[in-house]
């Protein structure tokens, strides 16, 4: 933090003046009200700087925890959320202490910008209601909520809403092509409340802010509700999780030598999930916009992220009578514009064209997180492109019948090669032998004909699973009691146990290191049964 704080400093500055508006917005859409987006901004935000595993992180309220919210403030109420919060915090801290942090790294790509895409949607269709000027629907179901809106709109058509929201909305959009360094999401805000008041339109506004942070206090909890809001907490600490790491990742990306400590991202983010309702904040996770803005503005440590939250605090402090007097319609706008900006679409587009199981993995991803929930968007992209991912893994296992050639050691010219070929027949198998591919080797080993002998090469066997290998052992029985002898070369020792444990090998009669030991044996059982002449007598 010693290294650079001017520029540290002024990076902070730059990202509490375009996280106020996001904050406010936030507060307001989670239902909660601008106080507590404010309040989990500072609160979370530094708490989250302290703690947390990167060192160019900005937490706060985002508009995915915000998708989250809502349906859960419609059913609890403003204490259930704040009891969430804090039994999201809890549940943060322990998937830290079990180091479950690395395993983020393993959900698709597909999945994320599905993901990400959908939020984008939810997010819009969220602010429909304020950029009309209508009153928020009844309802938690984004789509369900937007139509009302559109009705009641369509029904009492009020344009001095529509014209701030939208206003906003092309400023931001445009000014950030022109002047990507300059904040216009603030120059928006402050231009639509000086316009409302200058002119006297009639929008609403916010309404007036406390001067200051509450007390804490967890005169919230209801020790009895505990059980009932479980499940909500574990698709909060899900979801923080996720999008934390996930902004970690970018901020790694867009730097070098920075890496985050994923285990300790997740601690912080448990303390400030605990820290925020305390205060009456919201949720909070990371926050990959204003992350963005704050490595693109230099920080290099955490005293940017510190500063974002002291700014705000500040803010609140000082400033909250002027801040009561924006538009909601305004705060529509940005974030409006902000869930424009959160969708790329090269990356859409390379993704969709990359492979057809792709663009379906992230289709199904967004329309879930639109219809569902996030978190069961997740879940549902996950095991889709698990699935998917097994398929193609499957695929790539072959059994194929390998020709003898008469330079293999102990081949002795022609005639004895053709009638070696004629009852010795030889299976490679290449890739995984698992339960997703093993059944197509049951079906394949079991319609040989006509031979004496068959040898099963091992050696490109990547990987067995139980399932494997009990298929196997049901392939090898059905050979044996059809009198055909199983030889098997190139097993690999890891692979042994596996194979050992059901027995698959049982009736198979040898195992050799490579396939010449497995010919010279299978040749030696055919001249014991007559099949062929004995070997020569030698000099």
């Amino acid at each position: 933090m010693r290294r650079h704080p001017r520029r540290d400093l002024l990076a902070g500055l730059t990202v509490a003046i375009v996280a106020l508006p996001l904050a406010l917005g936030f507060g307001v859409s989670s239902g909660l009200g601008a106080e507590a987006g404010l309040a989990t901004a500072v609160v979370a935000g530094a708490v989250a700087a302290v703690f947390g595993g990167s060192n160019l992180q900005v937490s706060g309220p985002t508009g995915a925890m915000t998708v989250v919210l809502v349906p859960i403030v419609a059913q609890y109420g403003p204490g259930g959320v704040l009891t969430v919060g804090l039994m999201a915090g809890v549940i943060l801290l322990a998937l830290a202490v079990a180091r479950v942090g690395r395993y983020m790294r393993y959900v698709p790509a597909p999945v994320v910008e599905g993901f990400t895409l959908g939020i984008a949607c939810v997010i819009a269709l969220q602010q429909v209601p304020s950029a009309l000027g209508v009153p928020p629907p009844e309802g938690d179901k984004a789509v369900a909520v937007a139509w009302q809106a559109v009705l009641d709109f369509a029904a009492a058509p009020d344009w001095t809403a529509i014209a701030l929201a939208a206003g906003v909305a092309v400023i931001m959009l445009g000014g950030a092509r022109l002047r990507p360094t300059v904040p216009f999401s603030i120059v928006a805000v402050v231009a639509a409340t000086v316009a409302a008041r200058l002119l006297d339109l009639d929008a609403t506004p916010i309404g007036a802010l406390p001067a200051g942070l509450a007390a804490p206090s967890l005169a919230f909890l209801d020790l009895s509700a505990i059980g009932s809001l479980l499940a909500p907490a574990i698709a909060v600490a899900a979801l923080a999780a996720l999008e934390s790491l996930l902004s970690a990742s970018v901020a790694d990306g867009m730097t070098v030598g920075e890496r985050h400590d994923p285990d300790r991202e997740l601690f912080g983010q448990g303390l400030a999930n605990i820290a925020a309702p305390l205060f009456g904040g919201v949720p909070a996770t990371a926050a990959i916009a204003r992350t963005a803005v704050n490595v693109r503005s230099g920080a290099s440590s955490r005293l940017a992220s510190l500063t974002h939250a002291a700014v705000l605090a500040a803010i609140v402090y000082t400033a909250a009578p002027l801040v009561s007097h924006i538009p909601l319609a305004a705060l529509a706008g940005v974030l409006l514009a902000t869930a424009i900006r959160m969708v790329e679409v090269g990356s859409l587009r390379a993704i969709v064209r990359a492979t057809r199981s792709d663009a379906l993995v992230l289709v199904l991803t967004a329309v879930a997180t639109v219809v569902l929930d996030l978190v069961y968007a997740v879940i549902i992209g996950l095991v889709i492109a698990g699935a998917l991912a097994l398929r193609a893994v499957a695929r790539q296992a072959r059994l194929d019948q390998v020709d003898f050639k008469p330079d293999l050691p102990g081949e002795h010219g022609d005639e004895e090669h053709a009638l070696l070929a004629e009852h010795i027949v030889a299976y490679r198998i290449d890739g995984p032998l698992f339960f997703a591919a093993a059944h197509r080797f049951l079906l394949e080993l079991s319609e040989v004909a006509d031979v004496r002998v068959v040898i099963l090469r091992m050696s490109r066997v990547t990987t067995v699973d139980a399932t494997g290998a009990l298929v196997l052992k049901d392939a090898v029985d059905r050979l044996h009691r059809r009198g055909i002898l199983v030889l098997v070369s190139g097993l690999r020792p890891g692979q042994v146990p596996v194979f050992d444990s059901v027995g698959a090998l049982d009736q198979a009669g040898g195992r050799h290191p490579g396939t010449p030991e497995a010919i010279e044996h299978a040749r030696a059982h055919l001249r014991r049964a007559g099949v062929l002449p004995p070997a020569p007598a030698r000099a």
